[in-house]
């Protein structure tokens, strides 16, 4: 069995005080050095080839580490333990890595940069990159199958619940009604680009967020209104930083949606309308947290970090 964070060394419940930005970034960096260890312990060697290369190369690079703290936040809020929650977080990231992998691809977005590094068709080939995709997604659920839960009957509805997530019926979905509003008649609606995102962008974060209560058998409910108010507002500001981002900070080409005259957020809101939509949509997230009076500032913290970041 690969060794768990806790036999690493590492504290895994203490974050620190969420009360102001620095504490904040200091919980993300927690929470990004426990998954990379997982991870770290998880993957392939590299001297496994060419193909375990490639899947460290997306797994491991620098990132938000954003729908891993979402998971082992909820997690710690449910009471499940640190290694338990170690593998859910581990998980969503290696689908999350793959699921950037596939979308800088050519035939997708067709990006060459990604967090500040070539993308994996640029270092490699396209070949590479698929199949790094795939064996990523792959790893996910070979993580998610290894955890220790005493309950095996909610494990497996939390890799069923990821499986919709990431699937033709979640995150697949959107990218794939993405692709095909670029060659469609007529621009999407407003309600048409929230349903996308929902799904494309939207169904992994919800996961992370409410995979604490699905692990314990507990109630989703606030948890999933908490995940559908941040998973829009994550979105429209990324639809935001594509207007008015720094390319450097972002770590990738930005104004592509405008220069494809691609319908967005702000392309139909506005930009000043835009940033009050993802402002509101925050105070519902953290409204949604009310039944866990101060124990959900960690993840009030989250949503603000949401519509104030760089990347």
């Amino acid at each position: 069995m690969a060794p768990t964070v806790n036999q690493m060394g590492l504290s895994p419940q203490k974050f620190p005080d969420m009360s102001d930005e620095q504490g904040f970034s200091q919980a993300l960096a927690r929470a990004a050095t426990r998954v990379e260890a997982c991870l770290d312990a998880r993957l392939p060697p590299r001297a496994e080839g060419r193909i375990a290369e490639a899947m460290r190369y997306a797994a491991l690079a620098k990132g938000k580490r954003l729908r891993a703290f979402l998971a082992l936040e909820s997690a710690h809020l449910h009471g499940i333990a640190p290694n338990v929650a170690d593998h859910m977080a581990a998980a969503v990231e290696c689908v999350h890595a793959y699921s950037l992998i596939h979308d800088d691809l050519p035939a997708m977005d067709d990006d060459d940069l990604r967090r500040g590094l070539p993308t994996l068709h640029i270092k490699w080939d396209e070949a590479t990159a698929i199949l790094a995709g795939d064996a990523l997604q792959a790893e996910a659920f070979e993580i998610l199958a290894s955890c220790s839960h005493t309950n095996t009957h909610a494990v497996l509805r939390a890799s069923a619940g990821l499986a919709r997530a990431s699937g033709g019926r979640g995150m697949v979905l959107g990218q794939a009604l993405d692709i095909a509003a670029e060659t469609a008649a007529s621009a999407l609606s407003l309600d048409e680009i929230t349903h996308l995102q929902s799904l494309k962008t939207g169904a992994l974060i919800a996961w992370s967020a409410t995979v604490g209560p699905v692990l314990a058998g507990e109630n989703t409910t606030a948890l999933d209104h908490f995940a559908k108010a941040i998973g829009l507002a994550f979105q429209i500001h990324d639809d935001v930083l594509d207007v008015v981002g720094d390319a450097e900070l972002a770590g990738k080409r930005l104004g592509k949606d405008e220069a494809a005259g691609k319908a967005t957020f702000v392309s139909l809101m506005g930009l000043e309308a835009a940033q009050h939509r993802a402002a509101a949509l925050i105070t519902e997230a953290n409204d949604a947290l009310a039944p866990y009076g101060a124990r959900g500032d960690n993840l009030r913290a989250a949503a603000e970090y949401i519509i104030t970041r760089q990347s």
